[in-house]
C-alpha cells in the first residue's frame, strides 16, 4: 500500500509540468495532489504530458494559497533547488523520504515544489518543517519540475519498500496526540505574533526573517496538537489584551 503523501505544486508556470509531474506521481504509486494558482489548469498540453496519468490529474485540488493546501498536514517538506541565506533543516531526498515514511503513520504530510522559475519563497519556507535540497552538479544544477517530483516519489517508494525505510520505535510512538496541522500551526503564530507585538516585542519595522526564526523554532520541535493547545493556553494567559478585558469587568 502506497504512502499517503500529497504532492504540493506552487504556482506552477507550464501545464505540461503539471501533467509530467502527474505522471511521475503514478509511476511510483502516489495519486494526492494539489494545485496552488497555477498559471493554466486544466489545459490539453497537462493531459498529453500526463501519458495516462489522467485520473492523478482528474483528482488534482487546485486552491489559492498554500496554507490551504496543506492545511490538514502534520508535516511538511519543502523541496528547493538552491539553499536560501536563513539557515533551515536540510536534508537529501533518501533522509527525506526516511522521515516522511517516519511521519506519515499518524499524519497527513505534503512535499511542497515550488515555481520553476523562482523556488519556494521565503514565506512558503516558513511553513515548512524541513527542507529538502536534491544534490546536482555544481556546472549544470538546473533540474525541470517534474524530474524533481519523480526522484523524490521514487525514494519515497524506495524507503516505504525498504525494512530499513520506516524506523521502528520513533519519535510517533511516543506522541499522545497527533502532530498539528499546518492550519493549527498557522494559527498559533498569528496568536504568537499578536501578543509579541502587543508587549512590544514585535515591532512594525522589525525583519520579516525574525518571524521566519520563530517559525523554525516551533517547527523543529514538532509540536502535537495537545502541546499547541497548551501552548495557545499560555499565550492566552500573558495576553494583555485579556488581562485589561478581566480588569475591566471586575
Amino acid at each position: 500500500m502506497p504512502l499517503s503523501v500529497r504532492i504540493v505544486l506552487v504556482e506552477t508556470s507550464h501545464p505540461g509540468n503539471i501533467g509530467a509531474s502527474a505522471r511521475a506521481m503514478k509511476t511510483m504509486g502516489f495519486s494526492d495532489l494539489a494545485l496552488v494558482a497555477p498559471k493554466e489548469f486544466p489545459c490539453a498540453e497537462a493531459t498529453a504530458r500526463a501519458s495516462g496519468a489522467d485520473d492523478v490529474l482528474a483528482g488534482a485540488r487546485v486552491v489559492a494559497s498554500l496554507s490551504e493546501a496543506i492545511a490538514d498536514c502534520g508535516f511538511v517538506v519543502g523541496a528547493s533547488a538552491r539553499l536560501r541565506s536563513l539557515p533551515w533543516p536540510t536534508v537529501d531526498p533518501r533522509t527525506c523520504a526516511r522521515t516522511v515514511c517516519e511521519q506519515a503513520a499518524g499524519n497527513n504530510v505534503a512535499i511542497v515544489l515550488g515555481p520553476e522559475q523562482s523556488g519556494l519563497t521565503n514565506d512558503d519556507l516558513g511553513r515548512c518543517h524541513q527542507l529538502v535540497h536534491i544534490p546536482a552538479s555544481p556546472d549544470y544544477s538546473s533540474l525541470n519540475l517534474a524530474m524533481a517530483v519523480q526522484i523524490l516519489c521514487y525514494e519515497l517508494r524506495m524507503a516505504q519498500d525498504s525494512e530499513s525505510g520506516v524506523v521502528s520505535g520513533g519519535e510517533r510512538e511516543g506522541r499522545e496526540a497527533p502532530l498539528a496541522t499546518a492550519a493549527e500551526l498557522d494559527g498559533f503564530h498569528q496568536h504568537l505574533e499578536a501578543v509579541l507585538s502587543e508587549v512590544g516585542f514585535l515591532k512594525v519595522d522589525h525583519p520579516k526573517q525574525l518571524k521566519l526564526r520563530l517559525r523554525r523554532i516551533f517547527h523543529r520541535s514538532n509540536p502535537d496538537q495537545t502541546e499547541i493547545n497548551i501552548l495557545r493556553g499560555m499565550l492566552a494567559a500573558l495576553d494583555p489584551r485579556a488581562q485589561r478585558r478581566q480588569r475591566k469587568h471586575k
